[in-house]
Order: structure tokens, then sequence, then C-alpha cells
């Protein structure tokens, strides 16, 4: 089969947070007869959505971020037309050629983990994308809104809508190398028992990334902000 070209996009990004415009992208792709590849591991369960409005034919998913499987559980979706484009995995002949199953082998899986998903789904529906996005992004903004006025802090996740979900990331003036961002999240975590991460890859050096849950209450958050102005010197209230 003829070569083609193709590109990778992430739909949320795992550093920022920032919802990319895949749609966007793929449209511009396939208009140079390049294929859009889309990684949605953090947007479902985390943005409403459907797989139809990404307007990619590949798509891989994960289940234990937002959605509340065990590790290791996802699967790819590859849009029924463009199956053949597709080679079988290892030469794989233990499904027909038009199962896609058969391009991706998994030999022998975890099935404890895998009898999760049926009831991980369940709780994911039966809460509903929009509520789960509803409440995320209001956790989000409970403390963005909060400390984007403080001293040398620098919010790298944009307020546009639809531009964000859950996760934002922020970064102090002048601590942009690993050693001083792992610091920060160290002192977060003994001195204020609050859990961020530190996350490279982002232009103009590193930066923390905070990440609430549908479990996340307020009062959490406020002990973030409370921890952000005692680190930054910033005066509150």
């Amino acid at each position: 089969m003829p070569r083609r070209f193709s590109t990778a996009s992430t739909h949320v990004s795992h550093r920022t947070g920032f919802v990319m415009p895949v749609a966007e992208i793929a449209r511009m792709a396939k208009a140079k007869g390049i294929d859009a590849i889309v990684d949605a591991a953090h947007s479902w369960g985390q943005i409403d959505f459907r797989v139809s409005e990404l307007e990619a034919d590949f798509v891989g998913f994960n289940l234990h971020k937002w959605i509340g499987a065990p590790l290791g559980v996802g699967f790819l979706y590859i849009r029924k037309d463009r199956l053949a484009a597709i080679d079988r995995d290892m030469g794989d002949e233990d499904f027909p050629q038009e199962d896609i199953r058969s391009r991706v082998h998994t030999g022998t899986v975890n099935f404890a983990t895998v009898l999760t998903v049926p009831t991980a789904v369940a709780l994911h529906q039966q809460i509903g994308a929009a509520a789960k996005q509803a409440r995320l992004r209001h956790l989000r903004d409970h403390w963005v809104s909060r400390v984007r006025g403080f001293k040398d802090i620098e919010i790298l996740t944009p307020d546009e809508a639809g531009s964000y979900g859950a996760i934002t990331s922020f970064r102090l003036a002048g601590k942009t190398g690993k050693a001083d961002n792992e610091a920060i999240v160290a002192k977060l975590r003994d001195s204020h028992k609050i859990m961020t991460v530190r996350r490279a890859g982002v232009a103009r050096g590193q930066c923390i990334r905070v990440t609430p849950a549908l479990f996340t209450d307020e009062t959490d958050l406020d002990r973030l902000v409370e921890a952000l102005a005692v680190i930054t010197g910033t005066k509150t209230g």
C-alpha cells in the first residue's frame, strides 16, 4: 500500500491542560493528504465531546485518568472505512482482516482490570460528561481566579471558553529549572499537604501542574491558594 504521512496531536495537554483545536488541525492535515492521529488520553472524562467532533480517523483513549478504571486500560479507535490503512499487528491471524482486533495484538491481558471497565464507564455515564466538565472547570476556576494577581505567578493555561478543563499549570518568576520546580512541589506536599507535579517540555522553562479531581473540595483549593500566597509572599484578604 502507498506510504502516507501522518500528524499526531494531543487533545488535552498533559503539561498545561490546554485543549488543542484538533478538529481544525485534522482538517488542515486531510487537505494535504495527511492522516490525523489524536491522543485523547486526558480528554475523555475531563471534557465533554464526541469522537466524531475530533474529525480524526485514528484516536487513542485512556481509561485510568478520567474514567476511573485501573492502570493499564485503554483502547484505540480506528474509523471503520480507514481500517485497511492499518496493517495487522505482527501478522495477527487470530481475528479476520476486517476485525479491528487484528490491529492490536494484546496477548494475555489483565482480566481483572478489564472486568472493571463496565462499572467505570457506567459511573461516567451516570454522572454525565457535561456535568463532569462543568464541575472540573468550576474547581479549576476557583483557585486560578484567586492567584492570577499573585506576585511572581504566571498561569500557563488560558481562560478562554473551551480551552481548558481541570488541569492548569503555573510557574514562579525565575523558577524555570527542574530543581526549582521540584523544590516547590516538595514544599506544597510537605508543608501544605497539597499534591502537584512538575512538568517539562513547556516553552521558556518547566512548570507545576495542578489537577483537581471530581472529589476535590473547594476548601482543598483554598489551601492551595493560601500556600501559594505564602510561597510568593503575597498578602491576601
